[in-house]
């Protein structure tokens, strides 16, 4: 009995345990089963204009001949041509009446959008309102008593629990793939609002815009890039979590468009020397170097040299967080900010105001190393006329024309005709662009490149060299 009695807390303790933890499913057979009617496959065409890329055979003149330029004029001045480029991705069922979540990325200059249920039905969708910056957008086709998804609790999520993924990749329809959240709060350089969750579910091109379930069968997130070398899955993927998903939800709705709130100032991460400076006892929060005149912050006596560390009571653990909390505000919300000044911790309420569209959160970072490094790849900058050769959704950036074997673009997987946009969240709109930001290239750097391929978001790490190289 006395063993017994020595035993019960240590056998309390595992029950409360067991009941917390996550067992892994006999099957997710009845999830994909339940979940099927509330996914829908979305193909999209848009209309771009070519000018034809030559003459029919049998027409023209010998390479280098006085005619050269008098058919190269002919071809410059012929009318543009009407081409349809063709995408597919995913979408679930938000509502009953029809309206749909996906990827803005899926239906982004689309010129018809149709939405395909599980019973092979095709409803011609309109898009309502996207958020680019967020890469979140609303349609809606004519329907009743559809089956909606239910939106769960994604800051809920623990890296380990089971995750589980529909649907239609490379065209396949109603895939089912399950994985476990491999890591929360990942930064891969998409845009100011980078908070993916990863998983090892496989998600594949025409998985952008599905979402990702919990074992409750929960939408937690909207499966959106993958980071792949081939273009095909290598077990890592990544989600918006739908708690930010459903702050903007609700405004495309009703506006078309989101109005993000901002504190209105520039933020920066704390590095040892600044830490030391300021006397604080760790690098966590973000630094205000400076603070926008006029702004919320500003009017609130937030100052240059405060240390942000909280807001609404959550720890802000460096710059990036920042922004991600206050863009689940709307304006005009009063949130409370934690600083640090003088050694000194309070508590200030800023009543959020309105982001400028041309407005970004600031998180700049001292670079030291100005010394051009070499990628190994050529590069041009984009075309209309390119864009729609390569399928490219993007309208802005720069073409992989040659790679360099063994060179870091190579080795991370980099592909000719990929089309670069963005580098560690900076965007890339053409050649003179990326010159300025390859200047501040680090050794040893690891780069978050953006590229599109084909019209798929692919998320790519170039490691650059830690020791400075002879070059040719």
């Amino acid at each position: 009995m006395n063993q017994i009695k020595r035993l019960f807390p240590v056998l309390f303790l595992a029950l409360m345990w067991a009941s917390h933890a996550q067992a892994m499913p006999d099957s997710f057979a009845d999830l994909a089963a339940a979940q099927a009617d509330s996914v829908v496959n979305i193909s999209t065409t848009k209309h771009v204009q070519q000018r034809p890329q030559g003459l029919p055979p049998g027409f023209g003149s010998p390479h280098g001949s006085p005619f050269d330029d008098f058919f190269n004029d002919f071809l410059r001045n012929m009318p543009r041509q009407q081409q349809e480029r063709h995408a597919l991705g995913t979408g679930f069922i938000l509502s009953s009446d029809g309206y749909v979540v996906t990827n803005n990325h899926v239906v982004e200059g689309a010129d018809e959008v149709i939405v395909k249920m599980r019973d092979g039905t095709e409803h011609e969708a309109k898009i309502i309102g996207t958020d680019p910056k967020l890469d979140v957008a609303l349609i809606k086709f004519k329907a009743k008593h559809l089956k909606a998804v239910k939106l769960g609790n994604s800051d809920k999520l623990r890296v380990g629990d089971w995750v589980v993924a529909i649907g239609n990749p490379f065209g396949l329809e109603q895939t089912v793939t399950a994985g476990i959240v491999s890591a929360k709060g990942r930064v891969i350089g998409s845009g100011p609002y980078d908070d993916f969750i990863q998983t090892d579910a496989a998600i594949n091109p025409g998985n952008s815009g599905g979402p990702l379930f919990n074992v409750r069968g929960e939408v937690v997130g909207i499966n959106t890039a993958i980071y792949s070398r081939s273009g095909g899955n290598n077990g890592i993927g990544f989600a918006i979590p739908i708690n930010l998903a459903k702050s903007v939800m609700a405004e495309l709705r009703e506006k078309g468009h989101v109005t993000r709130a901002r504190l209105g100032v520039h933020i920066t991460d704390i590095d040892k020397e600044t830490m030391q400076a300021l006397g604080l006892k760790n690098r966590e929060g973000a630094l205000v170097p400076q603070v926008v005149a006029g702004s919320a912050a500003d009017r609130a006596g937030i100052k240059p040299g405060d240390v942000i560390v909280s807001i609404d009571g959550k720890p802000v653990h460096k710059a990036h967080d920042l922004p991600i909390r206050v863009a689940r505000h709307t304006p005009g919300d009063k949130v409370k900010i934690g600083v640090i000044r003088d050694g000194k911790h309070k508590i200030i309420t800023v009543k959020v105001e309105a982001m400028k569209d041309a407005d970004t959160a600031s998180n700049a970072h001292p670079h030291r190393d100005s010394a051009k490094i070499r990628l190994g790849m050529v590069v041009d900058n984009l075309t209309p006329d390119l864009a729609a050769r390569l399928q490219a959704r993007v309208k802005k950036g720069i073409v992989v024309q040659q790679l360099q074997r063994g060179m870091p673009a190579a080795r991370a997987g980099i592909q000719r005709g990929d089309v670069i946009y963005r580098i560690n969240g900076k965007d890339v709109n053409n050649v003179s662009s990326f010159s300025k930001l390859a200047k501040k290239f680090k050794y040893g750097e690891v780069l978050r490149v953006m590229l599109d391929r084909h019209g798929d978001q692919v998320f790519a790490l170039v490691k650059l060299p830690k020791k400075r190289k002879a070059e040719d």
